[in-house]
């Protein structure tokens, strides 16, 4: 959606979107990388030039489900990881009565999401979506990530505490300066 603050006008801009979760602006502004979580994708919709209005797929190689987009000002993209790759979720995103299902059984019992979501973390991807370097733990959940100087800081919506990470004392999983 797009809000102007000086007609208080708010315009749908993309519809039938899967659950859009966090925005980033491309370094030169021609368009905006959103991620549809279930999907496992991130898109961009161009917000100027030639392709204004149309929407691309960015990334879809990613091996979890993404959770907020944060670019770091050097060329790449951080994304967090709710979840890495589950099959239980995948029904659970797929169909709307087990996730109402779900809902009723965790507002009532417990909440299952600590069970099923697990190896969460952060992945970067540089200006054209390609992934360059994935942190998880499998025991992080939920998880949002943000990269700042040298450090990844990491939150989770289940777990009470928020997760510092050196990137130059740990190495990524996957590396674009590995060969």
């Amino acid at each position: 959606m797009s809000y102007n603050p000086t007609t208080k006008e708010t315009k749908v801009l993309a519809h039938d979107l899967y659950f859009p979760n966090g925005v980033a602006v491309s370094p030169d502004q021609q368009f905006v990388i959103f991620c549809e979580t279930p999907l496992l994708k991130c898109k961009k919709y161009y917000i100027e030039g030639p392709k204004k209005g149309s929407i691309d797929q960015f990334c879809d190689d990613i091996p979890g489900y993404p959770d907020n987009i944060h670019y770091d000002g050097e060329g790449h993209y951080w994304i967090g990881l709710v979840s890495g790759l589950n099959p239980q979720l995948d029904v659970i995103f797929r169909y709307p009565l087990i996730r109402k299902a779900m809902g009723i059984f965790a507002k009532y019992v417990m909440n299952p999401r600590r069970f099923l979501a697990k190896n969460g973390g952060v992945i970067a991807v540089d200006l054209e979506g390609k992934l360059s370097s994935h942190y998880s733990d499998p025991k992080l959940a939920l998880a949002s990530g943000i990269k700042i100087g040298n450090h990844i800081y990491c939150g989770s919506l289940v777990y009470p505490f928020i997760l510092r990470l050196d990137v130059k004392k740990y190495p990524a999983i996957i590396s674009s300066h590995q060969s």
